[in-house]
């Protein structure tokens, strides 16, 4: 039987496919911009029958009927990074969350939470049968699969074909196909504050020429991407692909060509941008896809000479405790790739790691608030230690924390914080016998 034959013979629609999945079983649905929607949403539509299903994922971005809670406790959910819909979700009480770093992530899908019924979107397959895992699914979908008993692939003409390591998988491979023909969710950059334009100048006079970059998501990773059109042959290792390493690469600037790891080559795991982000990522041989345990490797990452790591923080305390994807309890998106790469950028010849931050930020409950904190909130959780803190970057300068006693650390990070909450962070600094 040839593979086009076997498509043929497996091909289904989403509600047929569905009925694969009783009460009881563990289903996994996607990640980010690789989420297998047609089918997460036809088994929605069969909450009123179901008992007990958990759905495992990360960073579901669109609505999906599965989470609409039409039948309390017919669907849990868990995820190990949380998304837009995630986080809702979590009013429900139907919703639980790991903390792994995205190193380790293959732990999540073979102990943690492995799943009996794997719900993969792919590409369309290539002339040998192959789909690809695409824009987000390569960061950990093969191990996704080796755990599963019942892989079902939803074939998405939109999902872009990727090289890389453990991005296919065959039409013999699964058991069920449907095909759908929905956009990938686009995520535009956004405008740039005064705060955090400022923020992007500190940063880049720290990157010379030549430097390997990984950048986070948010403003200050995209204000700090656009603003390296003025550097040379720089390269790429990184988490997520984006729009602002996309113009550096079509612009000359990222060029790979000084990388000691996979020269030639941007490294990264998955990506999240605009439609012109997904077809430029499109059979590129200039783009490498690996999984998260295979690029956040700190081994991996330190080959990279030069290395430089840019993440972000909901707050930094006094100690210079990092607090990234949870709050006073409440978890907003995930442990995630940020302390692999703090320390992997660390352990890079030349490498330099940072947490960039805005020294306020306006809630709408309670007003502004300092980033910079004399202690943490009840029940917030560090995702990386004081130990491991490198640099930290406000609107107000860029230090080094790695070398200075607590004492000192508390100093230069009131420093670096508002103005208008420096005066009651030294006294509390003073209380805490740090100043």
């Amino acid at each position: 039987m040839s593979w086009q034959e076997e498509y043929q013979r497996k091909l289904t629609t989403p509600e047929k496919a569905v009925k694969a999945v009783p009460s009881g079983d563990v289903v996994y649905v996607g990640t980010c911009t690789s989420v297998a929607y047609a089918l997460t949403n036809a088994l929605g539509e069969r909450q009123e029958e179901l008992e007990d299903v958990t759905l495992t994922c990360s960073q579901i971005i669109n609505p999906v009927t599965a989470l609409d809670n039409r039948k309390p406790g017919a669907i849990k959910l868990c995820s190990y990074f949380m998304g837009a819909q995630e986080r809702p979700f979590m009013k429900t009480g139907m919703l639980d969350f790991t903390s792994v770093h995205l190193s380790q992530v293959d732990i999540f899908c073979r102990e943690t939470m492995p799943s009996n019924v794997a719900f993969l979107e792919v590409s369309p397959p290539d002339e040998n049968g192959y789909m690809n895992y695409g824009a987000s699914g390569v960061a950990l979908h093969t191990y996704i699969k080796r755990s599963a008993q019942k892989v079902i692939v939803e074939v998405n003409r939109q999902v872009p074909y990727v090289y890389g390591t453990e991005n296919l998988i065959h039409v013999s491979e699964v058991d069920a196909i449907v095909e759908s023909d929905i956009p990938l969710f686009e995520r535009p950059s956004l405008p740039f504050s005064e705060e955090i334009s400022t923020i992007s100048d500190f940063l880049l006079d720290q990157i010379p020429d030549g430097a390997c970059i990984q950048l986070g998501i948010g403003g200050v990773a995209d204000a700090v991407g656009y603003g390296l059109k003025n550097k040379n042959d720089l390269g790429a290792h990184t988490e997520l692909l984006t729009d602002s390493m996309m113009e550096l690469m079509r612009e000359g600037v990222i060029t790979n060509a000084r990388k000691s790891f996979m020269p030639g080559k941007s490294v990264a795991c998955f990506s999240l941008g605009t439609r012109a982000l997904y077809d430029f990522i499109d059979r590129n041989p200039d783009v490498y896809f690996m999984p998260f345990p295979m690029s956040n490797d700190c081994r991996v990452i330190a080959q990279n000479d030069n290395m430089i790591s840019i993440n972000t923080a909901m707050c930094v305390d006094l100690f210079g405790q990092v607090v990234a994807d949870n709050i006073a309890g409440v978890q907003f998106s995930g442990t995630g790739g940020q302390l692999d790469f703090v320390r992997g950028a660390q352990m890079s010849r030349g490498g330099k790691s940072f947490i960039a931050i805005t020294s306020s930020f306006v809630s709408k409950k309670s007003g502004r608030n300092s980033r910079i904190v004399s202690r943490l909130p009840l029940g917030a959780a560090v995702t990386t230690p004081r130990s491991d803190v490198q640099y930290v970057v406000t609107e107000y300068g860029c230090v080094n924390l790695k070398p200075l006693t607590m004492k000192q650390r508390a100093h230069a990070l009131v420093g670096l914080a508002h103005p208008d909450y420096r005066a009651q962070l030294a006294e509390d600094a003073r209380q805490m016998g740090l100043w």
